[in-house]
């Protein structure tokens, strides 16, 4: 049987809350169900937070409605200091917001503390921006009219959240929808909701008024339904998968509610005959295993020219080997754990699907004696199109290599995606 886990060494231990937040209180579900947030890097239960549906969602857009109207109404200075306020407050938690995602979430302290830092930046640009809303004076076609502009907020914002960035993401739809004067009902990944929580949290200390920002967690179909269907709710803004991403986009279609969509990608990394292989390589590092891979804008896909290929490929193997793989909090880890069980059996779904078409293990390749959750980072040469690496996001520390022979050549393999 799984046991909490309480290694959080937080020096703030009330920024440690387990309840969703809806209009200006700490609250759980109403029947009392829960579900569990896991330490990926342990395996062991660290919190249970509330399993919510339909009636608190619709309860925490109602909360948003009604405090719509004094939040828009007031001064956008008085808006900005309570911004500038909650930034500052970030700053001084930020070493204990980036202890609380690295539990929960699983990546190396270094890269939770600069989460942290770039999220903040968010609500520091945003604090500043909020008393330059300004509109325009058009010219007009005719003497006796003047055509002119202004920016008003378009009401009950919802943002959905992902579990990869649940600090950063969160704080970059808040900061600006808080600035324009709009209410919001936020929703983070299961995996994460304690780094929301905790933000939220702050913002409560900032001052934020009641009903202007709210948290729920639990079942996400239900609650994405929920917030699409109501006319209440003007705005979504989701960061997420693409096939989670169609569908939002096909419930506010009827409402044609706006929408903001942050989806998956392919991305390539081209590596030309002339390049410095030696800062490719290091380039490559960053942008391939920061997260252990579960990036949505880390490089999935490496196109290299046939004259460098071979030198860039055993650098490349030369550096990955460098990397320590183990639990974040621990120093000197560059690599943590893979969020869940699901991830791990795609990446090593694409792995083998992989080695049977061809490709070669240059290294890694296999789980990594910390956890179930870590696997060694690989790299693979002789990748080609008849891969599911080369059609499908792998989000995990897997390195494919492609050859291309000219550059005509590829750019046709950059872009023989349906992402854009």
């Amino acid at each position: 049987m799984q046991t909490h886990d309480n290694s959080f060494g937080l020096s703030d231990s009330s920024l440690l809350v387990t309840d969703c937040f809806i209009d200006g209180r700490w609250c759980g579900a109403d029947d009392g169900k829960t579900f569990s947030v896991v330490n990926p890097a342990t395996g062991r239960v660290i919190a249970h937070v509330p399993d919510m549906g339909q009636r608190e969602t619709q309860r925490a857009i109602d909360a948003a409605s009604r405090a719509l109207s004094d939040w828009r109404g007031r001064a956008a200075k008085e808006r900005a200091v309570i911004l500038h306020r909650w930034f500052e407050l970030i700053g001084e938690a930020r070493n204990d917001l980036a202890r609380l995602l690295t539990v929960e979430q699983g990546k190396p302290l270094s890269e939770a503390l600069a989460e942290v830092n770039y999220g903040a930046s968010f609500v520091e640009w945003f604090a500043e921006e909020a008393k330059r809303v300004y509109g325009d004076v058009i010219p007009a076609s005719r003497a006796d009219r003047r055509l002119f502009v202004i920016k008003q907020p378009i009401g009950v914002c919802a943002v959905i959240t992902p579990w990869n960035f649940p600090n950063a993401m969160l704080a970059r739809k808040l900061a600006p929808a808080l600035a324009a004067g709009c209410t919001v009902v936020a929703k983070p990944a299961e995996q994460t909701p304690l780094s929301a929580f905790a933000l939220v949290e702050l913002a409560r200390r900032a001052g934020v008024p009641d009903g202007v920002l709210n948290v729920i967690t639990g079942d996400a179909p239900t609650i994405g339904r929920t917030l699409t269907a109501s006319d209440r709710v003007r705005k979504l803004s989701f960061t997420g998968s693409t096939e989670v991403g169609k569908l939002l986009m096909q419930q506010c279609a009827a409402g044609v509610k706006k929408i903001s969509l942050e989806l998956g990608g392919h991305a390539p990394f081209i590596v030309l005959h002339d390049a410095d292989v030696d800062a490719a390589v290091s380039g490559a590092i960053v942008s391939k295993f920061r997260n252990a891979g579960q990036t949505c804008v880390c490089a999935n896909r490496f196109i290299v020219h046939e004259k460098i290929h071979d030198e860039f490929v055993n650098k490349l193997v030369q550096a990955t080997r460098s990397l320590v793989v183990g639990n974040g909090l621990e120093p000197g880890v560059a690599i943590g754990p893979l969020v869940d069980e699901p991830a791990v059996a795609k990446v090593r779904r694409h792995i083998d699907d992989a080695l049977t078409k061809g490709a070669t293990l240059a290294c890694g390749g296999k789980g990594h004696p910390a956890g179930p959750l870590f696997f060694e980072p690989t790299v693979l040469g002789g990748a080609n199109a008849n891969m599911l690496l080369a059609r499908e996001e792998t989000f995990g520390p897997v390195a494919p290599v492609f050859q291309f022979r000219d550059d005509d050549a590829a750019l046709c393999l950059a872009n023989d995606t349906e992402y854009g």
